[in-house]
């Protein structure tokens, strides 16, 4: 690090633009303010606009905002999302691939659409929007001489069998391809483009929140940490990601699971 740079500048974000989709609540959204309040210019997305609209109010007073509201669950629609934010901006700094779909049922009962919804958006949605988002991408790294980045949000349960109960076996397939995924982009990519992933482990989102209403203090225990993860956790992992702090770091899944990933 240079005499000139501080330790705040190795992890800022100002006059940097990043599209984080699925940004309307969730972990979208903890990423979104947690770059915004890291000085970043942030569009939000995601299919509903009642969720996206109430964000980008509560999000407001943290710096600029936007959004638009996109289905990432085909290709045309990833397409049509890259289009209009090129029709805005000349190029994009950070992308994160987050819009998610999630689908439970026992094992003889599992439908072939529980499989299609799933993959199309978590790995079809992931892979077609970076693929419509690289020239924008790539002219943010030719225009301020550093990497742009890729971070997609994986799962802990593409890490690891999720536990006794849990039928979502497409939903944890799907985030194990986005996890190769990202490390097959990384190969392809570098060095234009830094592609990393996050493999949250529990959190406060609506996916969750009907096994926290019932069986919270379960969930807390089997986390070495004893806790479920908070905004903070998740927006500095990411804001890392994104900022010139991990220039070197790309092909890279972080566990956020609160040591979740150590246990056999």
């Amino acid at each position: 690090m240079d005499a000139e740079s501080t330790m705040s500048d190795l992890f800022s974000l100002a006059g940097k633009t990043a599209l984080v989709t699925g940004g309307g609540r969730g972990i979208g959204r903890m990423i979104s303010e947690g770059f915004l309040r890291a000085g970043a210019r942030v569009i939000v997305t995601s299919r509903k606009e009642a969720d996206l609209t109430g964000t980008v109010s509560e999000l407001g007073q943290y710096g600029d905002v936007r959004y638009l509201v996109s289905d990432l669950s085909t290709e045309d629609g990833c397409r049509s999302l890259a289009e209009r934010v090129s029709a805005d901006e000349d190029s994009l700094d950070v992308l994160v691939n987050n819009a998610g779909a999630a689908w439970g049922a026992p094992l003889e009962e599992f439908p072939a659409s529980g499989w299609d919804k799933v993959l199309d958006l978590n790995v079809k949605g992931v892979f077609e929007l970076t693929q419509h988002s690289l020239p924008l991408l790539r002219a943010s790294s030719v225009r301020s001489g550093e990497p742009a980045r890729v971070i997609n949000i994986g799962s802990i349960d593409g890490i690891k069998v999720p536990g006794a109960g849990m039928t979502n076996y497409s939903y944890s397939a799907s985030k194990a391809a986005v996890h190769m995924l990202t490390r097959h982009l990384a190969f392809a990519l570098a060095p234009d483009v830094l592609v990393n992933a996050i493999a949250p482990g529990p959190f406060e989102t609506q996916m969750l929140a009907p096994i926290l209403a019932n069986r919270r203090d379960e969930v807390e225990g089997k986390v070495p940490l004893k806790r479920i993860g908070r905004p903070e956790d998740m927006a500095g992992i990411a804001i890392y990601l994104a900022s010139r702090a991990s220039s070197f770091v790309t092909g890279a899944v972080i566990p956020v699971d609160g040591g979740i990933s150590t246990v056999g």
